[in-house]
């Protein structure tokens, strides 16, 4: 098959968005939606807006034995996969960079000749398959069909060109990715459909499902329409008496309602050559009211051509915030495709009308802003929040304004959120990190005391009572989480818990000066009083350091360290005593807030250093999963040692960042590890969630422009420039921040934005 990323095939539509758009760079040029699309990468090509409900995926992962993965075959999380090569339709409403299986549901299917619903049937081969961000066109060879599609926020649209003769167009409900099932179909006219579809169970949570709703228009009136579903296998006389016992049939009389666990609908139509058919669907998480208020609010009076145009625009101004010169153009696909998918999620939730599903409940409200899903906080905790709080402030306080409103609806902040469901998913108490990174960074533009009560619930409530830290009992009286079973996570439980309560006491402590200079001295007393327990809490990770393996290790209810222990098991995500998807040499290091006592316990400056070292020289680092995420960094903590960080930086960026579909080292986890890559590339990471510092390293280009909010960070930009003397330099010889010389490798979020140039040169 033949694929290719867009570029200058697109001038035209360019021309729509600036005057002299043939002669300007264009981030949208250098960004590859095929990156990430197999090593299980689980990104996609489709067309989807910036932060966008709407995505239109192709769904290649059922139907074929030609097929190097399929969905049904084994545990599969993704629409669509770069082999693969059997196509059944284009999936509405997607996640991208996920481990679980979800969404990827009202799949749309061009077809031609005598008509067949059955997926297996009608799948067909596809070649020139091409995408850019907001657009995706295959042809495929079966039906002689050419098929493209875009996205608005929360519509999409295909454009299908069909061969002279009889062709059909299918919406089959019955199949995707979602483990759920049940939906319901209605014609509600010639060319218009509406329903609904149940999704949800999002990795092993049963009860966290939701509907979506849809209305699906044609722009050309069928000779003919139907509907289909999957009926019950029978025995007996009664299978003799039923021709369609077990097989697909098919509704050509009836116009009513239609509901089952495997449903369709079918348009059949008489095409001329070449002749265009476009297929508009809209989608809410309300109801099918507000799916057709999207549609018309979105894509009225619009044809495909203007639709992706709009979506080319949205991502222009959205990637031409950061401006990158030099570098490779190979680097410069790495680096804007990597901001095009950390810019994906969280996305919208709302409606036009600002309606949207409150948080674990049947109640509708409006909101007063953009309310956000998808919050995988376990990931984008680390890094994707603070990518969002430096360029694209705005967003990132309407997604603490939404974890808040979750916590006024539901009780609890988010953990795993998913349209208004929580799923429970990974580990720790994430939502504190991104709430306090936030606030501490500058961003105050929501309820400061709500969050601090909603953080601090969570930390201190007793397991039985606590959604978040279900095992809070023991962290609380013990200062760690035991091993009680033998795959409970203890280790890696209490390690989120740690670096949540450092981030707290970050925050109690920012709060009681607030207090005293307002001079409110009690409540200054007692955020003071909080910050000490925090604080002393989230250093109970040395609990598990064992100095006969030098690493951490699981501790029994007894008080006694779990054997046999081997601190390599876990590797590949084999299920491990005490830690989830990794070996204890993923998670030794996982103490971002101390790492000067981490390197104490294990006997000091140099001890850490060679065994930090060896993480790397032997392998045991892992770069698809996000606990040793920021270990490179760590180097940079110490004095002299920082050339490390600089050189595993550039090796780890040269073997799993590339511009190819393997070019994600695994999940991008909604945007994580593209973030890593965005903040490596640039020459700063925010290496300790909740504190508002960055460590600097050698950035890939000669200049980096990123523009800022001047309301928000009173600069309108932030310029990294890199002098180096040959292409292959690479290590810092000084540098300068705000003019001044620079001396150490860790500053301030503040340090960064007022000295608004950092200057880098290299040896």
């Amino acid at each position: 098959m033949k694929r290719a990323f867009l570029s200058g095939v697109f001038a035209f539509v360019l021309l729509a968005v600036s005057p002299a758009a043939e002669k300007s760079f264009s981030p949208v040029d250098y960004v590859n939606p095929f990156i990430g699309t197999t090593n299980f990468g689980t990104t996609n090509p489709g067309a989807v807006c910036p932060n966008g409900m709407m995505s239109v995926v192709p769904f290649n992962v059922m139907g074929s034995a030609d097929n190097k993965y399929d969905k049904d075959a084994r545990w599969w999380s993704t629409p669509y996969e770069y082999h693969n090569c059997f196509f059944t339709g284009y999936s509405h409403v997607n996640l991208s960079g996920v481990g679980c299986p979800e969404l990827g549901s009202l799949l749309l299917m061009p077809t031609t000749g005598e008509l067949s619903v059955d997926y297996k049937e009608y799948g067909s081969r596809y070649e020139d398959e091409q995408a850019s961000p907001g657009y995706y066109t295959n042809f495929l060879t079966r039906y002689n069909v050419k098929t493209e599609v875009t996205a608005t926020p929360r519509t999409g649209v295909a454009r299908f060109t069909f061969p002279k003769g009889r062709s059909h167009i299918l919406l089959n409900l019955g199949e995707g990715l979602t483990n759920e099932t049940g939906a319901f179909l209605r014609q509600t006219g010639e060319c218009e459909f509406e329903g609904m579809k149940l999704l949800g169970t999002f990795c092993y949570n049963p009860q966290a499902v939701f509907p979506i709703y849809f209305v699906m228009r044609v722009n050309k009136t069928p000779l003919k329409t139907g509907y289909w579903k999957k009926q019950r296998p029978m025995t007996g006389v009664e299978a003799e008496w039923d021709p369609d016992n077990g097989k697909y049939k098919l509704y050509t009389g009836y116009r009513k309602e239609l509901a089952g666990d495997d449903i369709g609908a079918f348009l059949t139509f008489d095409t001329g050559e070449s002749e265009q058919i476009e297929v508009q669907m809209g989608v809410s998480f309300v109801s099918i009211e507000n799916a057709r208020l999207n549609l018309d609010k979105e894509q009225s009076g619009k044809d495909f051509d203007k639709v992706l145009a709009e979506s080319r625009k949205r991502w222009h101004d959205d990637l031409s915030r950061i401006i990158v010169e030099g570098g490779t153009d190979e680097q410069k696909i790495v680096f804007y495709t990597a901001l095009y998918h950390a810019l994906i999620h969280p996305n919208l939730l709302q409606d036009v009308n600002g309606q949207y599903p409150a948080m674990e409940s049947d109640r509708i409200l409006t909101a007063k802003g953009d309310r956000y899903t998808v919050f995988s906080l376990w990931d984008t905790y680390r890094n994707v929040h603070q990518l969002l709080t430096l360029v694209y402030p705005e967003r990132q306080l309407q997604m603490v304004r939404s974890m808040l409103d979750m916590y006024r609806e539901h009780g609890w902040l988010p953990k795993w959120e998913l349209y208004g469901r929580e799923t429970l998913t990974m580990e720790g108490d994430p939502s504190i990190p991104v709430i306090v990174d936030t606030w501490l960074k500058g961003l105050r533009g929501f309820d400061v005391e709500l969050a601090y009560e909603a953080m601090r619930k969570g930390a201190v409530l007793p397991g039985a009572e606590n959604l978040l830290r279900p095992d809070n009992d023991d962290y609380l009286s013990l200062g760690y989480v035991p091993l009680r079973e033998q795959y409970d996570n203890s280790v890696s439980h209490a390690l989120e818990y740690y670096i949540a309560d450092n981030a707290l006491s970050r925050m109690a402590e920012a709060l009681a000066k607030d207090a005293e200079v307002k001079g409110q001295k009690e409540k200054a007393r007692r955020y003071k009083e909080d910050a000490r327990l925090f604080y002393n809490r989230s250093l109970g990770y040395k609990h598990y350091y064992s100095k006969e393996y030098g690493t951490f290790r699981p501790i029994l209810p007894n008080g006694e360290f779990y054997a046999p222990f081997d601190p390599r098991k876990g590797e590949n995500f084999e299920p491990n005593p005490g830690f989830h998807e990794g070996c204890a040499w993923n998670y030794t290091f996982y103490v971002p807030h101390d790492v000067k006592g981490l390197a104490q316990l294990m006997g000091g400056k140099k001890a850490f250093v060679d065994k930090l070292q060896r993480v790397f020289d032997e392998g045991l680092y892992d770069p698809a999963n996000e606990p040793d995420i920021a270990y490179a960094h760590l180097f940079s903590y110490f004095k002299g040692e920082e050339w490390r960080t600089q050189k595993e930086l550039h090796r780890l960026l040269q073997k799993y960042f590339k511009n190819a579909p393997d070019g994600i080292p695994g999940n991008d986890d909604t945007g994580t590890m593209s973030a890593w890559a965005i903040f490596n590339m640039m020459g700063f990471y925010p290496d300790c969630p909740g504190e508002p510092s960055y460590t600097l390293s050698t950035p890939v280009f000669d200049k980096v422009t990123i523009r800022l909010d001047a309301e928000v960070w009173g600069r309108g930009q932030l310029v990294i420039e890199t002098e180096r003397p040959s292409d292959d330099s690479l290590y810092i010889r000084e540098m300068e921040l705000g003019g001044k010389r620079l001396s150490h490798f860790r500053i301030s979020h503040q340090e960064l934005v007022e000295g608004g140039k950092l200057r880098f040169v290299l040896r």
